[in-house]
């Protein structure tokens, strides 16, 4: 079970928005959502990474009023891709609370799947998600020159979330190409410091903030499973860096997340 004894603080703002997370890999999936809305959590997007785990996102989105899906393939599983399982990812984005096609993209870190074969599994998703009208949500670690030239060439005139901002080196330009970039918990740890440089040069517009969970769990969490709750954390490390309150900060970011998934205002 997880641990929602401190999901409160005395700083803990209402209405923010993640933009990011995998409800399906949770291991208190009712506890930690019943702690996200008691914080003032507004909405959750909860992501596929294979085919499984997005018929799982759409019916989180199915079930909860305040939950929206996102459907696709990790670059992990990029060798899995054939046309059976991209007709099924198609079908998927037509149901009405699935918001975007990920998350897909580049990860030459873990270098699990050939580089020309995630490439192709990229190309085919944007591709989806052009043909669906839906939000490319971009995965990328150790590829950031593939990753923004494959945009450059393919992704043009589609909303693009890259999650988990990781191109600190790339932040003019994605603010030049109106790419939202999205925080999450490691923006908090220590040795951070190129993404909260990165995080204070992102376009108001363009800012969002995030979970990952159960993965990348904000300081001074640490140590345990992360939760949609804590984007909190995040928030309030965000806000540091641009010299903003938290609160400017949850209106900020909860304002472009509607904007870029098309949510539907609260209430």
């Amino acid at each position: 079970m997880s641990d929602h004894s401190d999901v409160r603080t005395s700083a803990m703002p209402t209405g923010l928005i993640d933009s990011h997370c995998h409800l399906e890999l949770l291991r208190d999936t009712e506890g930690d959502l019943a702690a996200a809305w008691q914080t003032g959590l507004e909405a959750i997007v909860t992501i596929g990474f294979d085919l499984g785990s997005s018929r799982k996102a759409a019916a989180f989105a199915r079930r909860y009023e305040r939950v929206h899906a996102v459907v696709g393939l990790y670059p992990h599983e990029a060798d899995k891709l054939d046309d059976a399982l991209l007709a099924e990812l198609e079908r998927l984005t037509r149901e009405p609370k699935v918001v975007a096609v990920g998350e897909c993209g580049l990860d030459y870190f873990h270098d699990r799947c050939p580089h020309d074969v995630q490439r192709r599994a990229f190309s085919a998703q944007i591709d989806l998600a052009r043909r669906a009208g839906l939000v490319l949500v971009v995965h990328t670690r150790e590829a950031a020159a593939d990753t923004m030239r494959v945009l450059a060439e393919e992704a043009a005139g589609l909303t693009v979330v890259l999650h988990c901002f990781s191109l600190p080196g790339h932040v003019d330009e994605c603010n030049a190409r109106g790419y939202y970039q999205s925080f999450a918990g490691n923006v908090t740890y220590k040795k951070a410091e190129d993404l909260r440089a990165a995080a204070a040069a992102v376009r108001d517009d363009l800012l969002l903030v995030e979970t990952d969970a159960p993965y990348l769990t904000p300081v001074p969490h640490r140590g345990k499973p992360n939760q949609p709750a804590w984007v909190a954390a995040t928030a309030a490390v965000v806000a540091e860096a641009r010299g903003w309150t938290l609160e400017r900060t949850a209106s900020v970011t909860t304002a472009n997340a509607r904007r870029a998934f098309g949510l539907p205002a609260a209430g």
